[in-house]
């Protein structure tokens, strides 16, 4: 699949329609999406490989691993409406991707390759925290993920910490729409980092 129809097809997925301010359910931009899902292509191949989207929202990096092949692909999601509309999507995309409700501390299963736009902990400090243990240690060959820029120093030592090797950290085009309330203005550019890292756990 080419790039531009990636992004085409990650457009299609919709965002969510009531977002949540204390859960930052903000949607993963189209094509930030496929640049982390090309740049997992580029360090792992996905294509038969296991893929788990942590916080999966409506399903735009799950449904876009599964359309570049991986397999099997689960999103997990703390939010059953966000859980119902990423079903119904990845149905229209005829991706094959299981979806579940539940809290990413629940989560145990070790997958291969884990994807996440995790929050950037806007509303609660430290709101990613949890993502970034669970993805690092779950992950058995690598981590693909989305991180404000400030929280460099902080990804980069819990990686250390568990044995992990970071392949790559580079700058994505990033503007969040006006999504809540609070929200003042129409749109607004945010330094986000794609990362890659290279776990290998052994099974």
């Amino acid at each position: 699949m080419r790039r531009s129809d990636l992004v085409r097809a990650l457009a299609r997925v919709p965002v969510p329609s009531s977002p949540r301010a204390e859960l930052e359910q903000v949607a993963t931009p189209p094509e930030a999406a496929a640049e982390l899902l090309f740049a997992a292509v580029r360090w792992d191949g996905l294509g038969g490989r296991a893929v788990v989207d942590l916080g999966s929202g409506t399903g735009r990096l799950a449904i876009g691993a599964a359309l570049l092949g991986a397999a099997p692909v689960l999103g997990v999601e703390v939010d059953p409406k966000l859980v119902a509309v990423a079903r119904e999507a990845a149905i229209a995309a005829g991706a094959a991707v299981e979806f579940r409700v539940l809290d990413v501390l629940e989560f145990q299963d070790p997958t291969e390759i884990i994807l996440m736009n995790p929050p950037f902990g806007a509303q609660h400090r430290h709101a990613d925290r949890p993502f970034w243990d669970r993805a690092l240690s779950l992950a058995r060959r690598s981590v693909h993920a989305f991180a404000l820029a400030d929280s460099r120093t902080f990804i980069a030592r819990r990686a250390v910490e568990r044995g992990a090797q970071v392949l790559e950290t580079h700058p994505v085009a990033w503007e969040l729409p006006r999504t809540f309330p609070h929200h003042t203005r129409r749109r607004v550019a945010l330094d986000v980092d794609r990362w890659a890292i290279r776990t290998e756990h052994p099974l």
